[in-house]
Order: C-alpha cells, then sequence, then structure tokens
C-alpha cells in the first residue's frame, strides 16, 4: 500500500482533498468522500502512469499548496 499527504479543506459547501505528492483531487459532501474519490483518482491515474511512458509526475509545489488552502 502506497502512503500520500492529503490536505483537506472546505469550498462553497463541499470538502477537497488534495494529494501533495501528484497533485490529484477529490472532492465529496464529507471529508470522507472527498478522501475516498481522491483514492479513487489516484487508482485511475496509477493504471495510465504504469502503461503510458509520456505521463508528467510531479509534486505540487510550495506555491501551488499555498494557493490551495487560500483560494476560496
Amino acid at each position: 500500500m502506497d502512503f500520500y499527504t492529503v490536505v483537506l479543506r472546505q469550498s462553497a459547501g463541499y470538502w477537497v482533498a488534495l494529494c501533495l505528492e501528484n497533485g490529484i483531487v477529490g472532492q465529496g459532501n464529507s471529508q470522507e468522500d472527498a478522501v475516498n474519490k481522491l483514492k479513487e483518482a489516484i487508482d485511475s491515474f496509477q493504471l495510465v502512469y504504469d502503461k503510458e511512458t509520456n505521463i508528467y509526475h510531479a509534486p505540487i509545489s510550495i506555491e501551488e499548496l499555498h494557493e490551495f488552502r487560500t483560494i476560496g
């Protein structure tokens, strides 16, 4: 099992979960929903990443994290 760092925030009545290692996002009506959607998105991304050789993959920057935390 892989380990990921997730930042959660509430925005406009829903929750957003951001994975710091790859910049993938999930959203839902609750924190649990957002994390579950994020897990699904990471799994889907990983399937494509394992098959394709030209997929860009990078952790988000401090600037992107700051923007995620402050926009709303």
